[in-house]
């Protein structure tokens, strides 16, 4: 049995961002780079990839009660380091202590990107249409689409952290999920980092279709960010542009529920971690 005196102290939201800030400078004082996530104002993601990434999360409903605490935690700056590579989100989370977050996600099996990438034949341009989200709707649907699409299944994403919440999806883990998607504002390339697929391979469908000209995209062919919620059949909670020995983490599976690699470069030579 556990004692009301056995609770973790109460910090307020000043003293953790206090607690963050002394916790990320020590950090940098290290050789290891970081990375905090770093939200202005008050939505989290802004471009169409990091709103996309967000809402994919929001689909799932057995997790209404911690996303929110989790989008507090990321936008009051207590993820300190973020990292993104091959298949991997490592973070560090500043809490009652420094806490350890890894969320590993599936690789896109083959038959599915091979079906996303003939689906999409002819109808993306170039890489920075496609990173910039300036695509057709039935692109995005296809990319986005649940089940079959970009974004990962819960069964696809595996949830660790050193904390003591028992809780598959605990408030560090819902703000790292969070910070995924604001720094996809910046690097839109690591989603596909994270799905271990070759967004070039998009471009080259493009390039093996018929070499008519094409048509400029409509105003309402083009997906804007405001369509998002909708896309994903959901009302957004807001308006979206925006390594780790733990002790002990414990790895928690999200139960079920419910695209650019430049020109000659290759993934399978890409060993360093692209920063978050």
């Amino acid at each position: 049995m556990r004692y009301f005196n056995d609770w973790p102290q109460y910090v307020s939201v000043a003293e953790q961002r206090e607690r963050a800030m002394k916790e990320l400078a020590r950090l940098r004082k290290g050789k290891r780079p970081v990375a905090p996530v770093t939200i202005d104002g008050n939505a989290i993601a802004r471009s169409f990839w990091g709103k996309a990434w967000c809402a994919n999360l929001e689909r799932y409903s057995d997790y209404a009660s911690r996303l929110p605490r989790g989008r507090s935690y990321v936008r009051n700056g207590m993820v300190v380091d973020l990292q993104i590579a091959d298949g991997k989100i490592s973070a560090l989370v500043s809490g009652t202590e420094l806490y350890t977050t890894t969320i590993t996600i599936a690789p896109v099996p083959a038959a599915r990107w091979k079906a996303i990438c003939r689906d999409c034949t002819g109808s993306i341009d170039s890489l920075v249409e496609l990173l910039q989200g300036r695509l057709a709707k039935s692109v995005m649907d296809r990319v986005c689409r649940q089940g079959d699409g970009l974004f990962p299944a819960p069964k696809e994403i595996k949830l660790s952290c050193s904390c003591e919440d028992g809780a598959r999806m605990c408030k560090h883990v819902a703000a790292v999920l969070y910070g995924a998607g604001a720094r996809l504002d910046e690097k839109p390339e690591l989603l596909f980092t994270l799905r271990h697929v070759d967004e070039s391979e998009l471009i080259s469908g493009a390039e093996q279709a018929p070499s008519a000209p094409a048509p400029a995209l409509a105003a309402d062919k083009v997906l804007s960010g405001s369509d998002v919620g909708a896309l994903f059949g959901l009302e957004m909670a807001e308006s979206a542009a925006t390594p780790v020995a733990a002790r002990g983490g414990r790895e928690r599976k999200m139960p079920s529920a419910g695209p650019a690699k430049l020109a000659g470069r290759n993934r399978t030579k890409r060993k360093t971690s692209a920063s978050v």
